[in-house]
């Protein structure tokens, strides 16, 4: 049960910091407002409207009985009551008397005369409407012959104190609020700052010299971001300049040994040798192309349709089938979203005769199908052929120069634009490969 409750708050809250601690502020403030209210209208308002009304029907009641009285004269009771009690008081007679009247329930005056009228004069013996007149109450008492009209002042039976009251209790609340989202915006936006940097970090973009800001504890985490990506950097640069030397000093020999297999004259000999030669080559490329760093190239908004059109249509092969919806664009690093197609089709027409390839956008959501006809990978391999260097003894893994990067390579790169990528068994009865982008 608690489960339940717990996750139904859960999920009815707001998800963001900035709102959640904007409700921290606000509830309080709510909840106080309306306890005062609360308070004001039942103890001093509604008692003070309620002992004003009775005052007035009291009065009303007082100029009937001296009104009905023989010894008094009518008219000037009349006059009396009208300028010293600030009543408009007029006797209609020979009229049939019409009691029912609109009983607004919602409104706290009328409830109130009501009450008082009934508990003096009984039912359908009154009649009265607060709506007519803006400042005037018409009210009327049934007597023997017609009845009394009584237009009577509004501030006799409400207290205008309740408006100030309203406003004095509304507007403050407003402007702390307000002032609260100021501050609150000031001080999520260190925090919004940091985890914007960290997801382009994250993706490879280059982001500039970033500044903690912010309280202390939000200061100590951007600090020990902006350390950990220095880091990360520097770690990145030595190993790429680690390789660009270990890649100079493996080229000069490779060379070498290519001019010397140019003069054996064993032709069976030499073509061996210079296969080999190849392959090292191809392998020593491989390793540099896994490791050499993505945080050189830039983001940028380019039509993706058109950058698959393009790869596609190089390999000049009617085996490979496209269907592609058009204009769909990406933000991202063209070279390495280039590079991780070709890595995949090259793998796709290496073990298969059909390949398929298919860009589908979905709501804000791109995907990248690439199916094909070939002998397939076992399902339990699909997790370990993305490790680097790794290969199987089976379908797709039996090419002598292959030293299994391929898919990792292609893995890395999608994974750094926040996307995924994953095996499945294709409908080609082949593999299927299915890439996500976030637009």
């Amino acid at each position: 049960m608690f489960y339940g409750l717990s996750k139904f708050f859960k999920n009815i809250l707001p998800k963001t910091l900035f709102y959640r601690a904007l409700l921290i502020v606000a509830v309080p403030v709510i909840i106080l407002q309306l306890i005062i209210t609360i308070v004001f209208f039942d103890s001093l308002w509604i008692k003070t409207n309620k002992g004003m009304t009775k005052a007035l029907i009291n009065e009303i009641n007082t100029f009937i009985e001296v009104y009905n009285n023989e010894i008094y004269d009518k008219e000037e009771i009349t006059k009396l009551f009208s300028v010293y009690q600030d009543l408009n008081i007029e006797f209609v007679e020979n009229q049939k008397f019409i009691y029912e009247y609109d009983k607004r329930w919602f409104s706290p005056i009328d409830r109130t005369l009501r009450r008082e009228l009934k508990s003096r004069f009984g039912n359908n013996n009154f009649w009265f409407n607060t709506t007519n007149y803006k400042e005037l109450i018409d009210l009327r008492i049934r007597s023997q012959k017609g009845y009394f009209k009584f237009l009577v002042p509004r501030d006799r039976v409400t207290s205008s104190s309740a408006r100030i009251f309203a406003l004095w209790i509304t507007v403050p609340a407003i402007i702390v609020v307000f002032i609260s989202l100021i501050f609150l915006k000031n001080q999520t936006r260190p925090i919004t700052r940091l985890a914007k940097a960290a997801e382009k970090f994250g993706k490879g973009e280059d982001i500039e010299e970033f500044k903690p800001s912010g309280a202390a504890e939000i200061r100590q985490a951007g600090y020990e971001f902006d350390k950990m990506r220095k880091r990360i950097i520097r770690h990145l640069n030595q190993r790429s300049e680690m390789l660009s030397g270990i890649s100079h000093d493996l080229r000069t020999p490779l060379t070498r040994m290519k001019l010397q297999v140019a003069f054996i004259k064993d032709q069976t000999l030499s073509n061996k040798l210079r296969e080999d030669i190849l392959e090292m080559e191809k392998m020593l490329n491989e390793y540099l192309q896994f490791t050499s760093s993505s945080y050189l190239e830039k983001d940028e908004r380019f039509n993706l349709s058109e950058l698959l059109f393009r790869v596609i249509d190089k390999y000049n092969n009617e085996n490979i089938k496209k269907n592609l919806a058009p204009k769909i664009y990406f933000n991202g690093r063209k070279n390495l979203i280039q590079r991780c197609i070709n890595n995949l089709i090259d793998n796709a027409i290496k073990y298969a005769d059909e390949v398929n390839v298919e860009l589908i956008k979905k709501d804000e959501n791109l995907f990248i199908k690439i199916d094909d006809n070939g002998p397939g990978i076992p399902e339990e391999e699909y997790n370990n052929v993305f490790k680097p260097f790794y290969k199987i003894d089976k379908g797709r893994a039996d090419a002598k120069s292959s030293v299994g990067l391929g898919l990792s390579i292609a893995s890395d790169i999608i994974r750094s634009h926040g996307g995924n990528i994953k095996l499945e068994r294709s409908k080609m009865n082949g593999l299927g490969i299915k890439i996500f982008l976030p637009t």
